[in-house]
């Protein structure tokens, strides 16, 4: 169990370093573009009304990445949305090293499958300097989830920081992990 390594940490230094550094002729293994974390953000909004909703949200949270949760406190007042500064509104996790790598073959081998008509994740959740925000409308879809317990359903985001440069960078080496990006249809 000491020298246990996650499956696509291994993909990643034996067959993914190799394959982007011919791709974009880098000179050193060293400017291959490599994924630092995954944070997962969760917004529970009727948390404003109900404190066991922040309770039930971290704990799915928890179950799903294997890490504790954290929640997140609004920073101002917002009268419009009964919002006061300080109060609970969503819960988040950040990923790194062997849990990161873990929890992203769990979503690209399990999760991401069982989302409803699923035809890929859509490409424009880059952000220009190569990080890949996804949306998930509802948590259930991780196996970790029993449906029984649910008691709302609640969308996530999940964000990929890398090291790349350039949007081109981060789609190749998230697409050479094996996210599922929607085919694109020719004009």
């Amino acid at each position: 169990m000491e020298n246990y390594s996650p499956r696509l940490k291994d993909k990643y230094r034996n067959e993914i370093v190799p394959a982007l550094k011919e791709h974009f002729k880098y000179k050193s293994v060293m400017q291959v573009p490599r994924l630092e974390k995954i944070c997962l953000n969760q917004g529970v909004g009727e948390a404003v009304s109900d404190k066991k909703l922040i309770e039930s949200a971290a704990r799915e949270m928890t179950m799903i990445t294997g890490q504790k949760s954290v929640a997140t406190h609004s920073s101002k007042d917002i009268s419009n949305f009964k919002l006061r500064k300080g109060v609970a509104i969503g819960v988040r996790v950040t990923l790194r090293g062997d849990k990161m790598y873990e929890f992203l073959d769990r979503l690209i081998a399990a999760a991401l499958p069982r989302i409803r008509d699923f035809k890929g994740v859509n490409e424009k959740g880059f952000d220009g300097r190569g990080n890949y925000t996804l949306g998930i409308t509802e948590q259930i879809i991780f196996p970790e989830i029993d449906i029984d317990k649910v008691t709302n359903m609640n969308g996530m985001d999940i964000t990929f920081v890398t090291t790349a440069n350039s949007d081109k960078e981060a789609f190749q080496l998230l697409k050479e992990f094996g996210i599922p990006f929607k085919k694109q249809e020719k004009k």
